[in-house]
This record gives structure tokens, sequence and C-alpha cells, in this order.
């Protein structure tokens, strides 16, 4: 059975568009993963209910999630809060600069997750020096090589775990 993947962003620069096109490329390395990228502006509650996995993309704001996430998470209890239980979850962020509050903006898309019951993971890989994806991965500024290949390890890892576990 083919297992899919949404990959849910929001970006206002195109540093977070252009991270999600990354994880969208390692979720596609593992066979038998369908995996569907979609903005923030076109995606619908029952989108929630339609995937196996989900990963949310937003720029720091303020050390948050984008107001549009946080609106479409709301706005969607009706139809997904409780209904997605036991899937999985991971996140990225982008912001303006170091100390923007990118590790603050993970556990904002976190909690979410959780709170909706999403099995949320981390990643104790490095893609290089320094560059870790413990809570989901980040960037400053335009992502570089190590940033987006952090991007794609967590995208693989997202799909592995989609494929490994049935509910």
């Amino acid at each position: 059975m083919m297992k899919k993947i949404l990959i849910l962003y929001d970006s206002i620069s195109g540093n977070t568009q252009r991270m999600a096109e990354e994880v969208a490329v390692g979720a596609e390395e593992v066979d038998g993963v369908e995996v569907v990228i979609k903005s923030v502006d076109e995606a619908r509650p029952q989108d929630l209910l339609e995937y196996d996995g989900i990963v949310v993309g937003s720029p720091t704001h303020c050390g948050v999630l984008s107001w549009k996430l946080k609106k479409f998470f709301d706005d969607s209890t009706k139809v997904a809060w409780g209904k997605v239980k036991g899937k999985i979850a991971t996140a990225f962020t982008t912001s303006g600069g170091l100390g923007g509050g990118n590790e603050a903006t993970l556990f904002s898309i976190i909690s979410i997750l959780m709170n909706y019951g999403y099995l949320v993971f981390g990643m104790p890989d490095y893609s290089g020096p320094g560059v870790t994806g413990h809570y989901g991965a980040v960037a400053v500024g335009k992502p570089k090589d190590l940033e987006l290949e952090m991007c794609k390890l967590l995208g693989k890892q997202l799909a592995l775990y989609v494929k490994a576990i049935n509910y």
C-alpha cells in the first residue's frame, strides 16, 4: 500500500519553500511513498486526514510559526482534532538571523502537532559540522548546502517512519 506524505509550508522570502522542496527530495528517496508539497494557502483541513505523515515548515515570526499556519491548524480542529492520532510528523523553519527563535518556532509547531495526536520526532543526525536536526531542520537566511542536506535527511527519515508504522 502506497503511503502518503504532506509537506505543508508557509514562505514569504522563498527560503522555507526551498527547504520544503528539499524535504521532498529526501522523502522521495524511499520507495512506496507519495509526496505532495502544499503551501498553507492551498491546503485544506481535510488534507490532514488524507496523509500518513506530515512535515510542517514555517518562517520564524517572533519565535513562533506564521499566523497563516496557526490559523490553518485552528481552523482544522473540527475536521482533524484527534483523528490523526498515531500519524507521523516533524517540522522545519527559517529565520532572518541568529537568535531569531528557530528552536522556539519548531517547538510551537511540534506542540500543535502533538495536540492533534501526531507522533513527532527529531533527529540526532548531523549533515555537517554543527548542523543537526534535533528538533527539525533550521536555516538562517537562505538555506545553504548543509541545511538543505538536513532537509533531505528529515524527509527521508519521515518517509521511513511512515512506512514502518501501521496504524
